[in-house]
């Protein structure tokens, strides 16, 4: 159990952080300039790195389906763990979101809007009107290569002090790539907190943001298993 409270804790930090740069502080606010796309990027990532060495001893701070799956086809954790971390992780995001939603509607002439609260998304009226097809890519293509990462740095070719480092830096140069297209998943908990608040096209293509990113992380884990790992890692 204090390992799915622990993921749930995560996973809340984790979406209230980043999407909360990205819906509070990501554009121009009077006469203070936005966080932008790099701001943002930092804040994700930075909010892994915090989180790595808050939780990461007690439940190994994976705060994301797509990781706890991949740890299962690794063989590094349960069917019944993954299940209970995918839970807490998912009511954790949708907690921060509540809470998310809670500050931005106390903001005089607020209107939510499509997307709102830092909702992933594609196509016309998304950010770059990307299409269906290439959101689907950058989200399998990029949790791959998330999931590499963190299954070397986390084995024993990695330096354990420095993973947490590792894996957040990793995020962010994946939002610097990916924000355009579809705001950055790799995360199905992150996408499904903002799209239940947000509702309408948010709600509708949240299942891209489940899919894509689990399949990335099953691919991920497959290739660094048969293709990259030696026998003893």
């Amino acid at each position: 159990m204090k390992n799915i409270i622990s993921e749930l804790f995560g996973t809340f930090c984790l979406t209230l952080f980043g999407c909360g740069a990205a819906a509070i502080a990501g554009g121009s606010v009077g006469a203070v300039s936005g966080l932008g796309l790099l701001g943002i990027s930092l804040a994700f990532g930075l909010a892994v790195v915090a989180m790595a060495y808050t939780i990461g001893p007690i439940s190994g701070c994976h705060i994301n389906p797509a990781i706890s799956v991949g740890m299962m086809v690794a063989g590094k954790l349960s069917v019944k763990d993954t299940v209970g971390y995918v839970i807490g992780q998912c009511i954790g995001a949708v907690l921060a979101i509540l809470v998310l939603s809670t500050l931005l509607n106390g903001q005089s002439g607020f209107e939510a809007g499509e997307w709102a609260y830092g909702s992933n998304g594609w196509g016309e009226g998304y950010l770059g009107n990307y299409s269906m097809q290439a959101a689907f890519i950058a989200e399998l293509v990029f949790t791959a290569i998330f999931l590499i990462v963190i299954h070397a740095v986390t084995s024993k070719l990695g330096n354990a002090t420095m993973a947490g480092l590792a894996i957040g830096l990793t995020l962010v140069l994946i939002h610097m790539v990916v924000i355009p297209i579809t705001g950055t998943s790799v995360n199905p908990a992150r996408s499904l907190g903002p799209a239940v608040f947000a509702g309408g096209m948010a709600l509708q293509q949240l299942w891209l943001f489940i899919v894509a990113p689990i399949a990335g992380g099953i691919l991920g884990t497959l290739i660094w298993k048969y293709g990259i790992a030696t026998s003893d890692n």
